[in-house]
């Protein structure tokens, strides 16, 4: 797979995944829908087809806007204690908000991350 092939790495991995940029040169764009991936990079021609485009970064949202929401949360409970229907109407958006807009720049990461550590399904060695 000559994708894979690169002796140096000229985009910060982090900057291009949350770019939403191609991991190998940082000009091409990742996706070309909402959270569609094109099948390319339209700059360099790195095929996105062989990266893992799964539901991994999805857990990782989970965790850290459960986290951030919980904290919230708690803090507006013991300093407010406002009725449950109101922590309903503020953290139910507020978490599916920041679910949706978190998606796409950590699937980017993902992506990025598997390009640089050139992660393949069923490799067990070099």
């Amino acid at each position: 797979m000559p994708d894979f092939e690169h002796s140096i790495i000229p985009v910060s991995p982090i900057k291009a995944g949350l770019a939403c940029c191609c991991p190998k040169c940082g000009k091409g764009k990742l996706y070309k829908g909402w959270l569609n991936f094109s099948d390319q990079c339209s700059e360099c021609g790195l095929d996105y087809i062989v990266f893992e485009k799964g539901d991994g970064p999805a857990v990782f949202i989970i965790l850290i806007m459960g986290f951030i929401v919980v904290g919230f949360a708690l803090v507006v409970e013991v300093k407010y204690q406002p009725a449950l229907w109101l922590h309903a109407l503020l953290w139910g958006p507020t978490i599916t908000v920041g679910s949706i807009l978190m998606l796409r720049p950590v699937k980017g990461l993902m992506i990025a991350i598997q390009y640089v550590y050139k992660a393949r399904e069923g490799r067990l060695e070099e």
